[in-house]
């Protein structure tokens, strides 16, 4: 099995997946092949910037893992489209797996949503993910199982910037409830686990929501974490207000409100989250956590 991109949730997926296969692990960074030894995986240099460092991944794996993100800028993944393209040249793998995000809806106006949904992307990062998943589309037309797990906010006490407690340190606002939005989250160890389902459960070129049950608003979310963490709630702002108090990106979190269905994940991959709620995944934080 071949992991592209393992960061914090390629790492998790790894001790999943224990001894169960023979891990390979792509990376461009030198530094990190200790840490990926560490975590049962055979570091394989390569850059998804470079074409000519991937041609050595034909015919490798017969499961590939793709959490690589796309670039920060444009609207399109040369790095997925590199990576489809060295995977295709020679024996395909049986399977892939592809960690996108839920921002390829746009705006939903708050409404649940199901993966039968067709995209609506509003920004030049949802573009850049469903660029990607076109390029992943194109394998599975010449036979490779593709899964799609389109992931909402990413949370876990143990990942850099996993909570709310530092934004909530901050006092940084929230709007109001008339202007909220609806949001959706997964703790990373579950995300983790719907990869490695997927990979051995998913149907072919199938959509799935890899995300909790909650279906909050912003605001909701940041008052539950003040209250388990024993902070000051954030304070409440117009639409209007945020505009002049907010950098872009944050603003550009709250411009789109959805709710995700995961009927798929429960009865098609037969998941059952370990946190289905991040009321339940906040109270797993380590005492020195708390305020």
């Amino acid at each position: 099995m071949l992991i592209v991109g393992c960061g914090d949730v390629g790492l998790r997926a790894a001790r999943v997946l224990g001894r169960q296969v023979r891990l390979l692990a792509l990376t461009s960074s030198p530094a990190r092949a200790p840490l990926l030894r560490a975590a049962g995986a055979m570091p394989l240099a390569g850059d998804l910037d470079d074409d000519a460092t991937l041609a050595r991944l034909a015919g490798l794996a017969t499961h590939v893992l793709h959490l690589a993100p796309p670039p920060a800028h444009g609207e399109q993944d040369p790095r997925t489209a590199a990576l489809a393209h060295a995977l295709a040249r020679r024996t395909r793998p049986r399977a892939l797996v592809y960690v996108s995000t839920s921002g390829v809806y746009g705006d939903c106006g708050g409404a649940w949503v199901s993966e039968t949904r067709p995209v609506a992307p509003a920004t030049p990062r949802a573009l850049r993910r469903v660029h990607a998943e076109e390029a992943l589309r194109a394998l599975g037309r010449l036979g490779v199982r593709v899964g799609i797990l389109r992931a909402p906010g990413i949370y876990a006490a143990d990942r850099p910037s996993g909570t709310p407690r530092e934004r909530l340190l901050r006092g940084t606002p929230v709007l109001r409830a008339e202007d909220d939005v609806y949001v959706n989250h997964i703790h990373a160890d579950d995300l983790a686990r719907a990869c490695v389902a997927t990979l051995w459960r998913g149907a072919p070129q199938r959509i799935y929501h890899a995300s909790g049950e909650d279906g909050l608003r912003m605001g909701e979310y940041f008052d539950l974490a003040a209250d388990l963490y024993g902070l000051p709630r954030p304070p409440r702002v117009s639409r209007a207000d945020a505009q002049a108090l907010l950098p872009p990106a944050l603003l550009g979190f709250m411009g789109a409100s959805r709710r995700l269905v995961n009927r798929r994940l429960r009865e098609e991959l037969r998941l059952r989250l370990r946190y289905p709620t991040v009321r339940l995944g906040l109270m797993a934080l380590p005492p020195d956590q708390w305020g």
